[in-house]
């Protein structure tokens, strides 16, 4: 049995954000094929609290604009820290350093990783996460591009 909130989310992405057709099941409908797929209720109830607090996230910052500063930096808290390693921190300062996350879609990703109550976020893990916030945040708005870059060719497409 599958029992990872993560791994409910990645199903949900790789199954449905990118379908052509105008499919659109209902969460009654979803939840019953995550349990076929061999996930536990209470995780598939989690991932889908989790998808519906990155929609209200994204609701409440449809237009606000990023107020942070050209050079400034984003101090963590000890316990984003301890659930965002060295090297998840770098990727997603790289990313602002791109222009892929702004302040808003940046603080957005870290939330919703917290949300995720595992420590130690591994670098794929993140990639997944920045991948479906920038989807709901962006509506969908050049999210192809970013997963050929994100999870197949890694982060040397972005940086020059």
């Amino acid at each position: 049995m599958k029992e990872n909130v993560l791994d409910i989310l990645i199903y949900l992405f790789e199954n449905y954000m990118f379908e052509d057709d105008e499919f659109e099941p209902d969460q009654e409908t979803l939840a019953q094929e995550l349990s076929m797929a061999g996930f536990d209720q209470v995780m598939i109830d989690k991932a889908f609290d989790w998808l519906e607090n990155l929609a209200v996230l994204c609701n409440e910052h449809e237009l606000e604009e990023s107020s942070q500063a050209p050079g400034s930096i984003r101090h963590y808290t000890e316990t984003e820290m301890r659930h965002l390693g060295v090297e998840a921190r770098g990727l997603i300062l790289s990313l602002e350093n791109c222009r892929v996350l702004d302040g808003v879609s940046r603080e957005m990703v870290i939330s919703q990783l917290m949300d995720l109550g595992v420590d130690g976020i591994e670098l794929d893990h993140l990639k997944w996460v920045i991948l479906m916030v920038l989807s709901n945040y962006t509506g969908g708005e050049g999210v192809t591009e970013l997963t050929e870059s994100l999870i197949l060719d890694g982060l040397h497409t972005c940086i020059h």
